[in-house]
């Protein structure tokens, strides 16, 4: 019998100040804060999956992060506006494969806790 996962439902970043973080990935990043609670959890929308911003709960082992890459349809546009929000980004986004049906864009930037950020597109062929 097979598992038969079938999404990433919920991604937990760990964060020192959840009050900075939240403005980070609500006003920068632009999601939509679901709901807050106070012991120092906050949780976004992202499409069919679910952000939950957590200060350190437990032992400091278990919240190193992967880095997430979050989608966009125009980077040029998303980097702009950005940058507009005064975000560096640790590298510009940049050409990084050409598929056979589209061409894929990733650049990186970093949240308030130096968490590392991809921001990818999947532009089309020209």
């Amino acid at each position: 019998m097979n598992l038969n996962i079938e999404k990433v439902g919920q991604i937990a970043i760990a964060v020192t100040d959840i009050n900075k973080s939240v403005a980070f990935y609500q006003d920068i990043l632009g999601l939509s804060l679901l709901f807050e609670v106070p012991s120092g959890l906050a949780f976004f929308n992202c499409g069919d999956t679910r952000i939950m911003l957590t200060t350190l709960q437990g032992k400091s082992e278990d919240h190193k992060t992967s880095v997430i890459y979050y989608q966009v349809s125009d980077i040029h546009h998303a980097t702009k506006h950005l940058k507009a929000k005064g975000v560096t980004f640790e590298r510009e986004p940049q050409l990084a494969a050409k598929m056979t049906d589209h061409h894929l864009w990733i650049g990186f930037l970093r949240d308030p806790d130096n968490n590392l950020i991809g921001l990818m597109a999947e532009l089309p062929l020209e």
